[in-house]
């Protein structure tokens, strides 16, 4: 019986660490526990109709509370690893009044000391099975706070190159360029880059799904309000002269349609054209009245 808690123990463990894998390292980034959570949150700010400083915080009050997920389930799932065996497979430093308290409170304390590093040594296993165990919760810890600090480093630039390309659609908005004006070499260029700029934002969707449920402030700073002019811009860039402008217009109309699908894959669901996808990333993030 006290082998079954223990490997329900580890299993909890496993779990966690798989959910870490996959939302942090996986190449495609489908975290299970951690999108729940994100998403649950995310719907949540949204029925409750948050103020939008408030809605803002969301993307970041989102990681931390899955961060927090992780560090508790870690911290519980060896404990339950620990307390089938305690206190009779553990020494105690003299004169601790440790070994009195209840088992399963000694054991969420020697698993939380340990997860965090601190080394405390008032509890250190004496079975060798649990002298060899025990410094691996040591390393998923220093790998779970790695991993923190690398998931706040990744997401941030990625949210910045959404942001910029938003500002530059803006820019072109306010400019309204017409067929003519952009039916030269520059305009290719132009719709070029634009392409590039999708493209990434599309790779940015797929491997930090959680920059999704980031808020980007104003319309001009905001893709889900801005994105819409870009599939403007790809129309008239297939109606140019030049050959090299409708080629452009191509890729940028492809990467816009890529990008969409990924939009409606993972996040909208709606089944629908480019267009309408697009319509539900705006209304999702409270650009209802964004026009193109």
């Amino acid at each position: 019986m006290k082998w079954l808690v223990s490997l329900a123990g580890a299993g909890l463990v496993m779990v966690t660490l798989r959910d870490l894998f996959h939302t942090l390292w996986h190449p495609t980034r489908h975290g299970g526990l951690s999108r729940l959570v994100m998403t649950a949150l995310w719907r949540l700010a949204q029925r409750f109709r948050t103020p939008g400083r408030v809605v803002g915080l969301v993307g970041p009050l989102a990681m931390v509370t899955v961060v927090s997920m992780w560090a508790v389930t870690v911290v519980l799932g060896w404990a339950i690893v620990y307390w089938p065996h305690m206190p009779g497979a553990f020494t105690f430093s003299p004169g601790s009044q440790a070994a009195q308290q209840p088992a399963l409170l000694d054991s969420v304390y020697l698993s939380l000391v340990t997860v965090a590093t601190l080394g405390l040594g008032d509890i250190a296993p004496d079975e060798g099975w649990l002298r060899l165990v025990s410094p691996l919760e040591a390393l998923i810890g220093f790998a779970l706070l790695t991993a923190t600090v690398s998931w706040v480093l990744e997401i941030y630039p990625a949210l910045t190159r959404r942001r910029v390309l938003a500002v530059r659609l803006a820019l072109l908005r306010d400019a309204d360029p017409m067929t003519r004006q952009i039916d030269c070499t520059a305009g290719a260029l132009l719709l070029d880059s634009l392409a590039t700029d999708v493209a990434r934002v599309r790779i940015d969707f797929t491997q930090y799904a959680e920059a999704y449920y980031f808020h980007d402030g104003e319309d001009h700073s905001s893709l889900a309000a801005m994105v819409g002019y870009a599939a403007v811009l790809a129309q008239r860039g297939q109606g140019a002269g030049l050959p090299e402008v409708r080629l452009a217009g191509a890729l940028l109309s492809g990467a816009l349609k890529d990008l969409a699908s990924i939009l409606d894959q993972r996040f909208l669901h709606t089944g629908g054209p480019p267009t309408d996808v697009f319509a539900a990333y705006a209304a999702d993030h409270g650009r209802d009245g964004a026009q193109p």
